[in-house]
């Protein structure tokens, strides 16, 4: 027994060093699991936060573009921008896959997940740089947004306040007009009165004679009573009745109030035969605007204000008579006396 203790004693004894092993190669894989599972929870924190963190950036978006809908002004830039953001955005989850696909071949590898857990921190270094510049460009955007609502209001309201004062300007003009015409009508009222009056005093001074006669607003005289065939040379019989006329011009214009511009126009008529062989007058409208002008010119020089007398020729185209005889002639050749508004 002796010897066999002593045996056993020599021998060399394995087991202490297989154990120490064992734990060193237990240790190691515990450390590996412990590195991969804390670089795990690392990565699913980060990705759950970029997840949220890009829902609420397209939540932002979607808001964005509804209030850019409404704008009125600057649409095409916001949309510029918006699709720019847009693309941003698409940067932002493809580097998300990309970040996803290293977490998954992390998990593959654990080997390499020190290295991998490096590349990954980068990643999403990039990709908070990246959605910071995002959330930099919506807030541009928020303010675009709102100077455009400013300027909207204000051009709102400019445009009411023009449209208040068009509105005004209107009613006022409808007044004037109103005014206007109730005074023209007045003035019109007043000339009738005063035109009645003067014809009313010809006919008396005048009397009832064939040769001048009323039609409607026009004393109508027979050229034969102041000029000779194919003359404009006032007779002497001619002279004597607008003698009368100017004395009663004279007193209508001391009566008319200075504000009624009324004249007095003198209208030469001829009959439609031509002038042949005429050594004074080429045609009826020289002849017709001569015989006006002889007939106010002796009126002013009867002391009738220049300013109340116009002269007018017609030559043979405004017949009384659209007969083709004498009588038709004579009536056709004639001066008319009208009182009228200049």
């Amino acid at each position: 027994m002796a010897l066999a203790r002593t045996r056993r004693d020599s021998g060399m004894n394995y087991w202490p060093g297989f154990v120490d092993a064992l734990s060193t190669l237990v240790l190691s894989v515990i450390f590996l699991l412990t590195v991969f599972l804390v670089v795990q929870f690392f990565l699913s924190q980060e990705v759950t936060g970029k997840d949220e963190a890009l829902q609420q950036l397209n939540a932002k978006i979607a808001q964005l573009n509804e209030m850019l809908s409404l704008e009125k002004l600057g649409k095409l830039s916001l949309d510029e921008q918006i699709a720019q953001l847009r693309a941003g955005l698409s940067s932002a989850e493809a580097e998300r896959d990309r970040v996803k696909g290293l977490y998954e071949g992390l998990a593959n590898a654990g080997s390499d997940a020190t290295g991998r857990a490096n590349e990954l921190n980068k990643a999403l270094d990039s990709e908070k740089q990246t959605t910071a510049r995002a959330l930099a460009q919506i807030e541009v955007l928020n303010q675009q947004i709102s100077a455009l609502r400013r300027q909207l209001a204000a051009l709102e309201d400019a445009l009411d306040a023009s449209e208040k004062r068009d509105k005004e300007s209107q009613n006022r003009i409808a007044d004037l007009g109103q005014r206007l015409n109730v005074a023209l009508a007045q003035r019109v009222q007043e000339l009738s009165r005063y035109r009645s009056e003067f014809f009313g005093r010809l006919r008396a001074i005048l009397g009832n004679r064939p040769d001048i006669r009323v039609v409607g607003d026009r004393f109508v005289f027979q050229s034969e009573v102041f000029f000779d065939t194919g003359q404009a040379t006032l007779l002497p019989e001619g002279q004597q009745e607008l003698n009368t006329v100017a004395t009663a011009l004279i007193d209508l214009d001391k009566q008319i109030p200075s504000e009624i511009a009324w004249v007095l126009r003198v209208d030469g008529h001829t009959d439609i035969r031509p002038l042949n062989n005429s050594p004074l007058f080429k045609s009826n409208w020289e002849l017709s605007s001569a015989r006006a002008i002889s007939v106010v010119q002796y009126l002013i020089s009867l002391g009738v204000p220049p300013q109340r007398l116009v002269a007018a020729g017609f030559a043979e185209f405004q017949p009384l008579d659209p007969g083709n005889n004498e009588d038709a002639f004579r009536r056709n050749r004639r001066i008319e006396l009208k009182l009228t508004e200049r």
